[in-house]
């Protein structure tokens, strides 16, 4: 077992059996009910698709909490690699999903967001993120009692700020370049997920917060399944939960990244 680098949540290996074979396995002392199982499903989920490449579950446990999956030899990128992502990715939310939220209402990420089915993705975005969200900022004085006051303004308003309805895609739920690994070929694997079916702009949104996207992965999104006209005006509106998720993990850089985003959907 080799200890490996980069998670801030669960402590991850390399597991490499006599025969040469490998996997990758993760666990946690102090997880939660369901932590590796509802991870375990997303992942299978998304695999489903048969869109983008999700490494194959293994073997999975809530006791003891353990998690062993495909191991994703490193690779290297080539031309095509970004626009393959592009085209798979939209592939993946067409797939869609059979409602809002999840059908096992199983929580998500590391503050436990519900994801209890609803009508619209207005319904649940306003209700099951950014109004739990600004609970949470309150209870652990994380935004100022302003800012917090005006995430559920745009709560109440979502009506105005969501744009079109759309039927609910197959969401990554955390879609960031950390969670996006280049394998052998230049191939591109999902990992990590917090899936739940919901507006695929709350992907896309979730790729720009961080960046490490190239230009022709959103070009070939586009071409293959266009946004509605405006999605990048919506852009800051479905980046203001994890904006709000990363204020209550790491607090300082993330209020100010939360105002602006504030302020450009009230603009």
């Amino acid at each position: 077992m080799t200890p490996l680098g980069g998670g801030d949540v669960a402590d991850a290996y390399r597991v490499t059996f006599t025969d040469g074979r490998m996997v990758f396995a993760k666990t946690k002392a102090d997880a939660v009910p369901g932590f590796f199982t509802t991870e375990a499903s997303g992942l299978t989920w998304l695999r489903e698709a048969g869109a983008v490449k999700v490494p194959e579950v293994f073997a999975v446990s809530d006791d003891p909490p353990l998690l062993v999956q495909e191991w994703i030899e490193p690779g290297a990128p080539h031309r095509d690699t970004e626009a393959d992502l592009g085209r798979e990715l939209a592939q993946l939310h067409k797939s869609g999903a059979p409602l809002f939220g999840r059908e096992d209402r199983r929580s998500t990420g590391s503050r436990g967001l519900p994801n209890v089915p609803a009508a619209t993705w207005a319904e649940f975005f306003a209700e099951q993120r950014l109004l739990v969200l600004a609970r949470l900022a309150r209870h652990h004085r994380a935004l100022a009692d302003e800012t917090i006051r005006a995430v559920e303004q745009i709560a109440a308003r979502i009506d105005s700020f969501v744009g079109p309805e759309e039927p609910p895609a197959r969401l990554h739920g955390d879609l960031w370049a950390g969670n996006r690994l280049v394998g052998r070929g230049g191939v591109s694997w999902l990992i990590d997920p917090g899936s739940f079916g919901g507006h695929r702009e709350f992907d896309i949104a979730m790729m720009y917060l961080f960046g490490g996207f190239g230009y022709e992965c959103f070009a070939a999104y586009h071409e293959a399944y266009p946004l509605a006209d405006g999605w990048e005006r919506r852009i800051p509106l479905h980046q203001l939960a994890p904006l709000i998720v990363h204020v209550l993990k790491f607090g300082g850089p993330y209020v100010p990244a939360t105002q602006r985003a504030i302020g450009e959907i009230l603009s």
